[in-house]
């Protein structure tokens, strides 16, 4: 005849197995949260101080708390730059050239391509139409993305900005058209609202640059302000 066995489960080894799993979850919840919340928090920990030493301007609240609407990933809104600033009206004028490009050592970006022609930032960095064309007198506006400083890839244009916060006085940003080598001297960091359209005010003395992306990173409620002056030709 056939012996038959029955074996007890071990309730107590299923236990330890639950405990586990949920420990495990709750601490992959705890990764995703802090990924996303700590860069927020962290501006007023670390970067709000620092730019306060630079003599930097941010009107940026005491207390960001992330909402059902806000921006911590790629809006497709902002991929276009003629929507970053809401009340600023462009000039439609053809551009002598329809790129040149762009290069930080400081960020790594080499050669990055800027469209005088197109506004799609997921592709390229946006010189703003209607602003001077370096090495003109006046002052030139690119734009560039930006998102978590954790997904910075200089290559990628979607995240190529999003570590332009680390960009001080004195730091380079080298240009070049057509040929020819232009480099331009960081002079001045501010963060202003999206309503203020102060940053394309056009100063034909010399020839300007102006850095334009969203901030704090992640987000799309302040636009960063990196002004550069260009270095004897």
């Amino acid at each position: 005849m056939t012996k038959l066995y029955y074996k007890k489960s071990n309730k107590k080894n299923l236990k330890i197995i639950i405990r586990i799993v949920s420990i495990g979850i709750f601490l992959a919840g705890l990764y995703v949260l802090s990924y996303v919340f700590l860069p927020i928090y962290s501006w007023h920990i670390y970067f709000a101080p620092v730019f306060a030493a630079q003599n930097v301007n941010y009107p940026i609240p005491k207390l960001l708390l992330l909402t059902p609407t806000s921006n911590t990933s790629i809006d497709t809104k902002y991929l276009d730059a003629k929507n970053w600033f809401p009340t600023l009206s462009t000039t439609d004028t053809a551009p002598k050239i329809s790129s040149y490009t762009l290069s930080i050592p400081k960020l790594s970006i080499k050669n990055a391509l800027v469209s005088t022609i197109n506004n799609d930032l997921s592709k390229h960095l946006v010189h703003y139409q209607g602003t001077a064309l370096p090495p003109d007198n006046g002052n030139a506006v690119i734009f560039g993305h930006s998102t978590l400083p954790q997904l910075f890839n200089p290559k990628d244009y979607t995240t190529i900005f999003a570590r332009a916060y680390t960009l001080s006085n004195y730091d380079k940003i080298i240009l070049q058209m057509q040929g020819i080598t232009y480099t331009y001297s960081i002079y001045n960091t501010t963060v202003v609202n999206p309503t203020d359209t102060s940053p394309f005010n056009q100063d034909y003395a010399f020839s300007h640059l102006t850095l334009v992306t969203c901030t704090p990173p992640g987000t799309t409620w302040k636009r960063l302000i990196i002004k550069a002056k260009i270095e004897n030709l």
